[in-house]
């Protein structure tokens, strides 16, 4: 759990400023569950170059509550949570010098989204949180003002938890606690958990994963983890100390997402998504004729794949589909090995290239047109599908067929910007596996949009 802060202050000596307004949100890693926020009679004067940056004068707050009327509610909200803020270090100076003034200890770990912006989202022109937060299309409102910054912090802090691909911030929060996940049944883990598409992680005493999944229903999911009483599971039910979950809004980004971070965190109880997903590939040549041949292969890096499949049967049965739709030659996309024509030719559902009747030049046509719209191998897009919220949208980035990752974008800004996509975007792996679950997912599944970009890369 985090609470996420903003304050402002009166300005002056090291140590002497008091809280002019403090914004402080309650933050699950997924959504605000909880949020306070309130002017504050600081009991002294505030510093004029103040006035003029956040525009709260002494007049305002002469009838605001002081700092004692507000630290028991400061202290609920903050309870058993981290600290985190943007430029940490100061706002948790002011507050623990207030709490020490009332003779109160309080003591919290924090996170610094200036630090954690710096780590995760590098080269950028500044980590101010206004120039920040719109280099990276993040809205802000009120700037200056700690419910507009606080609001802000908590939208970079979520796109700061999606860039941390190494999971240090969430570990670092379950080892904080640990405990109290211990003492939680498994039943409770289950309440815990939504009924939403995501990805999800099971940690064990330590904080570390040893299990990493995907689901269309997380909390379905894991109901059927705890109540299985195969090998696997019953170890997993023994070792689990906590849950934690990331939402992607839709099935193809959660894909990606276990994919991508399986092989990268190695967690005990997914030996199996460590290997790859496909077998088979499907790759193409031109035969001495000057015919497009399609042939079924195993899978192997080193050839170029215009597609990839899970196992030899449904390699074959794709294959069958394609020479149906675009009636192609049974001969030619090694589905009838014959010497002579193909069993089409004789039902007359296949036009002669098995026997040159048809020329290479006209069957090509058909084979090339499957070639162009099966692959993206060359092709520069965006696909745009469901977010986390409703003002929300998920984008995948393909550069020249090369799968560079994916970000969410809030629907009251543009992406067209090729600066503002790059640093929504989190770096992912061009893997055969990556691509595998793209190009399969975008035969079976609709998404939201594909929308063609320039061939200039985003750079």
């Amino acid at each position: 759990m985090y609470t996420i802060l903003d304050i402002e202050t009166t300005g002056g000596k090291f140590n002497e400023e008091g809280i002019t307004e403090i914004a402080i949100y309650r933050f699950d890693g997924h959504k605000i569950v909880d949020q306070f926020s309130s002017l504050v009679n600081p009991e002294r004067k505030i510093q004029p170059f103040v006035v003029n940056l956040t525009g709260i004068n002494n007049e305002m707050l002469r009838s605001a509550p002081k700092f004692y009327e507000v630290a028991k509610r400061i202290i609920e909200i903050t309870n058993g949570s981290i600290l985190v803020a943007h430029n940490a270090k100061f706002d948790n100076r002011i507050l623990t010098t207030e709490f020490d003034r009332l003779g109160y200890d309080f003591d919290k770990e924090t996170l610094c989204t200036v630090e954690l912006s710096k780590e995760l989202i590098p080269d950028m022109p500044s980590y101010s949180l206004g120039k920040l937060v719109r280099s990276l299309g993040i809205p802000i409102t009120d700037r200056h003002r700690a419910q507009g910054d606080a609001k802000a912090t908590v939208e970079l802090f979520k796109l700061l938890l999606q860039k941390d691909t190494n999971k240090e911030i969430i570990r670092a929060s379950v080892r904080k606690d640990p405990k109290r996940h211990l003492d939680t049944k498994l039943l409770d883990l289950i309440a815990e958990a939504p009924s939403e598409t995501g990805v999800y992680y099971m940690h064990n005493e330590a904080g570390e994963i040893i299990y990493i999944g995907k689901s269309k229903n997380i909390k379905k999911r894991l109901t059927q983890h705890f109540t299985s009483d195969n090998r696997k599971s019953k170890k997993i039910q023994l070792e689990v100390a906590a849950i934690t979950y990331e939402l992607t809004g839709n099935e193809l980004i959660a894909l990606l997402k276990e994919c991508e971070e399986i092989k990268h965190t190695k967690p005990t109880y997914n030996r199996a998504l460590r290997r790859t997903l496909f077998q088979y590939q499907l790759g193409s040549f031109v035969d001495e004729h000057g015919y497009i041949n399609l042939s079924i292969e195993k899978a192997d890096a080193r050839k170029k794949a215009i597609t990839t499949f899970s196992n030899f049967q449904q390699a074959k049965s794709s294959v069958y589909a394609i020479t149906e739709k675009y009636n192609l030659c049974q001969k030619l996309t090694g589905l009838h090995k014959t010497k002579g024509n193909c069993f089409n030719y004789t039902v007359k559902d296949c036009q002669g290239a098995c026997i040159q009747k048809e020329t290479a030049e006209d069957y090509n046509v058909r084979a090339q047109l499957f070639l162009d719209e099966y692959s993206y191998a060359n092709q520069h897009m965006l696909v745009i599908d469901r977010g986390r919220d409703v003002d929300e949208r998920s984008v995948i980035l393909i550069e020249n067929g090369i799968y560079k990752g994916f970000g969410f974008y809030n629907l009251n800004y543009q992406i067209n910007n090729p600066a503002v996509l790059k640093s929504i975007i989190t770096p992912m792996s061009n893997n055969r596996d990556a691509q595998h679950i793209i190009q399969t997912y975008l035969k079976k599944r609709r998404v939201l949009k594909i929308i063609p970009l320039a061939t200039d890369p985003v750079n």
